[in-house]
């Protein structure tokens, strides 16, 4: 999905809209980046190698760490859903 990819004309879309819409788009492509890495490294016997997927996944996921803490920040929903589910405890399903 590329970031150009809107289902609404741009020219309607608020700036928020179009930040938010940045963000949500980048938090994917690391999130399928860190996927990538991580069965490359699962397919991989050369361990130097293997090592160095392992070490760009990671990177990866502190993109995706950077762009939850964007949206944390620029989105109330988020912020609330984040407060509510990370570093909590019990089922994370039963939620009201």
């Amino acid at each position: 999905m590329a970031s150009d990819n809107l289902h609404a004309p741009r020219e309607k879309l608020s700036k928020k809209t179009l930040h938010m819409h940045h963000a949500i788009v980048s938090l994917m492509e690391e999130l399928e980046a860190v996927d990538w890495y991580q069965q490359r490294a699962d397919d991989c016997d050369d361990e130097s190698l293997k090592a160095i997927l392992l070490h760009n996944m990671r990177e990866e996921m502190e993109h995706a760490a950077m762009v939850i803490e964007w949206l944390r920040r620029n989105n109330d929903d988020f912020a609330g859903f984040l407060k509510e589910f990370l570093y909590s405890e019990g089922d994370i399903a039963d939620h009201h």
